[in-house]
């Protein structure tokens, strides 16, 4: 049977636990949780608007402004890979607050750098807090949640991700004019302690208890999960076991056996579109690329990034809204759809610079770009995350999650290394048209590989995986 076939008939089961109760703490515990992503998105925004003065300040080179934007994208490879080997020891709740702790120094050390060199290391230390926190945030949102509502409260990441991105932006315009970029990277300290601190008093994953044999740990958090219903709690304990019981170990190797293999496959291939497909040369350097449009000043750059920002957050809220009545593939079909029209609309655009006036260019360009970023924000911002936390087998699932999130931070840094580069070499309108290229080759491999998860839990999700891989 091909990996094709076996995840596709991983069809939704609309009636699967529609009763359950959910506790408020189940969605306080994945608020919190989810702020893991502001610091993503809250350093994704603020080094765009602080680049160009970084780069007079220590006289950077295109090549020094694209190393100083990407070492937090290698410290975000590495810092998934740290996770992985230890997220499945120390839980996930562990690894968020430890990346919190990370976070905290590197911001510090971000706005007291003398130089290029000590920046470039601060914010790797940024980077592997981002890389860890981006892998075990969405996975303990998800082993915390019914099937029910799973998607929308692991999408709340991606909703912080994108409120960390226009609080960045705002602080951005608010030091435009003084130019001191050390005060908007020191402002970063701000959602490391907001993280940290909320972390404390939130329980660890049920599902990761039980793999540890703390059952009655547990069993405990499962009450309080369901509402004090000791019957479902007892239910949901029951079915975690039983899935456990016929996994293997759960090692590296495991994770190039079929199903899981196929399903690592489907995971891989969404965070490649997701980054190829440009969304954060534009979150990045869309200060540049509005000047680049015709906008003249810096401040009014700032001003069109921040409207950026706003549809960021607002688009996001579309995927909360649909993304369990719908289901994930009919959201990412649309999201396609309209970012390979914006971005084949942003290619015309630059290409007709020449011959129309430049307030002309740069309304379009704004246009485009919020309907990228809107089709981005409801369909390939959110539910990459929440896939990858859903079709993997719990003994595999730290491991597993921590490769695919090394992918998406890795096919970041090579889209953000290259993109001023790829701007010198053909231009604005090539670069654009090959991204809405990614986009169109997505489309196919979404049709034909990735499974439809709305409404199963995940329990069921890997017993079906492993009826198929038998």
């Amino acid at each position: 049977m091909s990996a094709t076939r076996g995840l596709s008939e991983l069809m939704p089961n609309t009636n699967t636990k529609s009763n359950q109760k959910i506790n408020a703490i189940v969605i306080f515990a994945s608020a919190i949780a989810a702020l893991a992503g502001l610091l993503a998105g809250f350093d994704t925004g603020i080094i765009s608007g602080a680049l160009e003065f970084i780069a007079k300040s220590f006289h950077l080179t295109t090549i020094g402004k694209e190393t100083i934007v990407s070492m937090v994208l290698v410290g975000g490879v590495i810092g998934a890979l740290l996770n992985g080997m230890l997220a499945d020891t120390l839980g996930r709740k562990r690894m968020v607050v430890l990346a919190a702790i990370l976070y905290l120094f590197g911001s510090i050390g971000s706005a007291l750098s003398p130089d290029a060199n000590t920046l470039g290391l601060s914010r790797f230390i940024l980077g592997l807090a981002i890389g860890a926190a981006s892998a075990s945030a969405p996975l303990y949102i998800a082993e915390i949640s019914s099937a029910k509502i799973r998607g929308s409260l692991v999408t709340l990441f991606q909703l912080a991700i994108t409120i960390g991105i226009l609080a960045a932006y705002f602080v951005d315009s608010a030091f435009t004019s003084s130019g001191n970029w050390r005060l908007m990277l020191g402002s970063s300290v701000i959602p490391a302690l907001i993280l940290l601190i909320g972390m404390f008093g939130l329980p660890y994953s049920p599902r990761w208890l039980i793999q540890k044999g703390r059952d009655k740990e547990a069993k405990d958090i499962l009450v309080k999960i369901y509402d004090g219903d000791e019957n479902e709690a007892q239910k949901g304990l029951e079915e975690i076991e039983e899935v456990i019981s016929i996994e293997s170990g759960g090692s590296f190797a495991d994770l190039y056996k079929y199903p899981v293999s196929a399903a690592l496959i489907i995971a891989v291939g969404l965070f490649i579109i997701q980054q190829f497909v440009g969304i954060n040369t534009v979150i990045y350097y869309a200060p540049i690329i509005f000047k680049d449009a015709g906008m003249e000043s810096a401040k009014a750059a700032i001003w069109a990034t921040v409207s950026v920002g706003v549809v960021n957050v607002l688009a996001t809220f579309i995927a909360i809204w649909l993304i369990d009545k719908i289901g994930r593939k009919p959201l990412m079909y649309a999201g396609l759809i309209g970012m390979v029209l914006a971005l084949t609309a942003l290619g015309i655009a630059f290409m007709a610079e020449t011959d129309a006036s430049s307030s002309k260019i740069g309304t379009i360009t704004v246009i485009a770009v919020w309907i990228y970023i809107a089709c981005f924000a409801f369909s390939f911002g959110p539910i990459p995350w929440l896939m990858m936390t859903e079709i993997f087998p719990l003994s595999v699932r730290g491991r597993a999650v921590s490769i695919a999130t090394m992918t998406s931070w890795g096919c970041n840094l090579i889209v953000s290394f290259t993109f001023l580069t790829l701007l010198q070499a053909i231009g604005p309108s090539y670069t654009f048209w090959l991204y809405a290229l990614v986009g169109v080759l997505g489309f196919i491999f979404v049709w034909k590989l990735v499974p439809e998860t709305k409404g199963r839990t995940l329990e069921e999700i890997e017993e079906t995986l492993q009826k198929k891989g038998h």
